[in-house]
């Protein structure tokens, strides 16, 4: 069993923060103290799921954790394919520099493992019958 986490893209992180201390300044002058308390708790969980987007292989399984709400197992001989991609879709991911792993019939999910070519590797290595295209 390897855990691997997600690979970060900070440029995002810090537009979030931007975002929500910006949106908290005129709430703290003017006092609205419940849309700030929404505002800090955006931010607690923005915070949480960036220190809990995972992935874990092992014999079996792909687990895929974000945080509390998603925990995703796919059986890695389910797995078809895998090709890198730049997709901005809603995602277990941290970076837009991501995996797309094909799976059963027709389904997908997109992720962003920090040591890609090991991730893969590691995948290939449990499931060589894969369809990995040839990828700058």
């Amino acid at each position: 069993m390897k855990k691997y986490p997600s690979k970060i893209n900070y440029g995002l992180f810090i537009f979030i923060l931007i975002v929500l201390i910006g949106s908290s300044i005129p709430l703290i002058a003017q006092a609205v103290w419940p849309a700030l308390l929404i505002n800090g708790a955006v931010l607690l969980f923005v915070a949480h799921l960036y220190r809990n987007i995972y992935y874990i292989l092992d014999n079996r399984f792909l687990k895929i954790t974000s945080g509390v709400l998603i925990t995703k197992k796919i059986e890695i001989q389910s797995i078809t394919g895998v090709v890198k991609t730049k997709t901005i879709i809603s995602a277990p991911a941290l970076s837009f520099d991501r995996l797309e792993i094909s799976y059963g019939q027709g389904n997908s999910v997109v992720i962003s493992p920090k040591d890609k070519a090991i991730f893969i590797a590691h995948l290939f290595k449990l499931n060589p019958q894969i369809n990995m295209p040839e990828q700058d």
